[in-house]
C-alpha cells in the first residue's frame, strides 16, 4: 500500500491563480514548505497576501489556532525561477488549460526536478495521457484535479494516463487523503468523472426550457425542493458562466466523437452569443445588481382537499406521502395493485418517463397525473405534478388539493416525458454505470465524486439503488421511445445487473 508524501517533503505549485493559491495553502497547512511560482512575480505575492487573509479568517471562525496559521503561512515561500524546485517531491501544475503550454512546462520541469519526484497537471479537461506523452518519463506524470474553491472542495480526483505508474497514483491519493480530501481513482478519458457525469444536470434542464416545460426559477426551484440539489441548474450555470460550461460541454462533446448524449444546447449557445454569460455580466438565465427582481418559481392556486383518497399498491414514496397525510388528519383508505397510485377523482402516479398524456392513453384513464421524484417525501417542500391533456380540471385540482393538505406548495410542470428531477437523477445514473463499465472508476468512486465535487444529494448509483433499478431502465427505455434520441439509451451495466437479478438487482452490493 502506497504512502504520502512525508511532510518534510517539499511541494512545488506552479501557477498562483485561484487553484494553484488554493492548493499552497492546503499543503501549507497539512505540513508541507511549499514553493509558489507563477511568471509574474507580483502574482505570486498577492497569491501569498490571499493566503495569509485565508489564513486569518480561519483563525477569527475558530477553524484554526493563531499558532498553527503562523506555523502555515511560514511554510509558504516564492519561487522566482523553475529550477528552484529541484528539491521538490511533487511539483503541482495549475496553469492554463492548453496542452502545449503544459506540455512545454513538464518538458522543463523534467530537467530539473528529482528522478523521483511526482508530476501532478490539475487539469480539469485535457487528456493526462496527452499531456506526458513527450515527456522522458511519462510514467510519473499524474492527474491531481482539485475543484474550486480547493481549500472548502473536498474531491480530488487522481486521473491516471496510459502510461502513469500505478504507484505514482497511489500515492498521491494517499496525499491527498492525508491534506484532508476525500481522492477518487480515475482513468484519463474526456471530462474524467465529474465533468463527464455531471453533463445531464445541465442538459436535461436545458431540454425542458427548450421545450417550455417551465421558465428556469421553476425548474431551479423543482431541482433544490424536489431534489434536494444545493443549486438548480440554470442558477449553477449562471454562476460557472455559460461561457465556461458550454466550452466543457463542446469540450466532452467533440471528445467522444458527437455522442447526442453530450451534445451542446442551442439555448445555451445563444446566451454566449449574446454575452449573457450569467452573474460576472449581470445576466444570464436570471439578471443581477441591486434593481434586479427576483423571480418567482410557479406555484398552483389553493385548493380544496379531495374528500375521498385511496392508496392502491405499496411504495416507500407513496407511504411517505401517506404518513404527510396522516399527520395532517386526512385519512386514506388503501387497496390492493400492481401499480402503485392516489386515487382521488383521477390516478395520481409516480412518472416513468412518459408524459401523462402518453400513459393516460395507455391506461385508458384520461384523469392521470404524474409527480416528480422526491428525494426525501418525508421533508420535501415542493411537489411538481403534470397532468395529461385529457384529464379534467376536477380530476387535476383534487391532485393539487391533495398535496396541498399534506405540507407540499404544488408546482407544475408542462407535461414532458420524465418531468425534471427523474429523467435528470436516471440520466445522471446512466452516466455514471456507463463510466463504471468503461473502467473510468469505481462504483463508489463515482457516488463520493459527484457528492464532494459538486455537492449532489447523494451518489447517483445510490439514488439509482433507492429508486429501483428497474424502474430507472423503464424511465430511460420510455425517454427513448418518446424522443427516438440515442441520447437516452441504456448503459449495459444497467441491463446486465438487472438480467443476473431481475427482483433485486443493486449496483451497491
Amino acid at each position: 500500500m502506497s504512502m504520502a508524501l512525508d511532510k518534510r517533503s517539499v511541494v512545488a505549485v506552479i501557477g498562483s491563480g485561484a487553484m494553484g493559491s488554493g492548493i499552497a495553502q492546503v499543503a501549507a497547512i497539512a505540513g508541507h514548505t511549499v514553493k509558489l511560482f507563477d511568471t509574474r512575480p507580483e502574482a505570486v505575492d498577492n497569491a501569498i497576501a490571499g493566503i495569509v487573509k485565508a489564513l486569518a479568517r480561519l483563525v477569527e471562525k475558530g477553524r484554526m489556532g493563531a499558532a498553527e496559521a503562523d506555523l502555515a503561512r511560514e511554510r509558504v515561500h516564492a519561487m522566482r525561477a523553475l529550477d528552484d524546485a529541484k528539491d521538490a517531491a511533487l511539483v503541482v501544475e495549475a496553469v492554463v488549460e492548453d496542452l502545449d503550454v503544459k506540455r512545454t512546462l513538464f518538458a522543463k520541469l523534467e530537467e530539473v526536478v528529482v528522478p523521483d519526484c511526482i508530476l501532478a497537471t490539475n487539469t480539469s479537461s485535457i487528456s493526462v495521457t496527452a499531456i506526458g506523452a513527450q515527456l522522458k518519463r511519462p510514467e510519473r506524470l499524474v492527474g491531481m484535479h482539485f475543484f474550486n474553491p480547493v481549500p472548502l472542495m473536498a474531491l480530488v480526483e487522481v486521473i491516471s494516463g496510459l502510461a502513469t505508474d500505478k504507484a505514482v497514483a497511489d500515492t498521491v491519493y494517499a496525499t491527498a487523503a492525508a491534506w484532508g480530501k476525500n481522492p477518487v481513482h480515475a482513468k484519463s478519458t474526456p471530462g474524467f468523472i465529474v465533468n463527464r457525469v455531471a453533463r445531464p444536470y445541465y442538459a436535461e434542464a436545458l431540454r425542458l426550457l427548450l421545450e417550455q416545460a417551465a421558465d428556469p426559477a421553476t425548474i431551479d426551484a423543482v431541482m433544490r425542493d424536489c431534489g434536494g440539489f444545493r443549486m438548480g441548474p440554470f442558477e449553477l450555470m449562471d454562476l460557472i458562466g455559460h461561457d465556461v460550461n458550454y466550452s466543457v460541454t463542446q469540450s466532452v462533446f467533440n471528445a467522444y466523437y458527437g455522442d447526442p448524449r453530450f451534445a451542446p444546447s442551442i439555448v445555451q449557445q445563444e446566451l454566449v452569443n449574446a454575452g449573457f454569460l450569467g452573474r460576472k455580466t449581470g445576466r444570464g438565465f436570471y439578471r443581477y445588481g441591486d434593481d434586479a427582481a427576483i423571480p418567482q418559481a410557479q406555484a398552483e392556486a389553493a385548493q380544496p382537499c379531495p374528500a375521498q383518497v385511496t392508496l392502491v399498491g405499496t411504495h416507500p414514496l407513496f407511504d411517505a406521502i401517506k404518513a404527510r397525510l396522516h399527520d395532517a388528519s386526512i385519512p386514506v383508505a388503501t387497496a390492493d395493485g400492481a401499480v402503485p397510485a392516489f386515487h382521488a377523482g383521477g390516478a395520481i402516479v409516480l412518472t416513468d418517463g412518459r408524459s401523462a398524456t402518453q400513459r393516460a392513453l395507455d391506461e385508458r384513464n384520461p384523469n392521470t397525473i404524474v409527480f416528480d421524484l422526491l428525494l426525501d417525501p418525508a421533508k420535501a417542500t415542493r411537489i411538481a405534478l403534470a397532468r395529461a391533456d385529457q384529464c379534467s380540471d376536477a380530476a387535476y385540482n383534487a391532485a393539487v388539493g391533495l398535496f396541498q393538505h399534506a405540507g407540499f406548495t404544488v408546482t407544475r410542470l408542462d407535461d414532458v416525458p420524465g418531468m425534471a428531477v427523474m429523467r435528470t437523477v436516471a440520466m445522471l445514473a446512466n452516466e455514471a454505470l456507463d463510466a463504471v463499465s468503461q473502467g473510468v472508476c469505481s462504483v463508489a468512486a463515482v457516488d463520493i465524486a459527484m457528492q464532494k465535487g459538486v455537492n449532489y444529494p447523494r451518489g447517483p448509483l445510490a439514488w439509482a439503488d433507492a429508486i429501483g433499478l428497474r424502474h430507472v431502465l423503464t424511465v430511460l427505455a420510455n425517454l427513448g421511445a418518446a424522443y427516438g434520441e440515442d441520447r437516452y439509451r441504456v448503459s449495459p451495466l444497467l441491463r446486465r445487473k438487472l438480467a443476473a437479478n431481475p427482483d433485486g438487482a443493486r449496483i451497491h452490493a
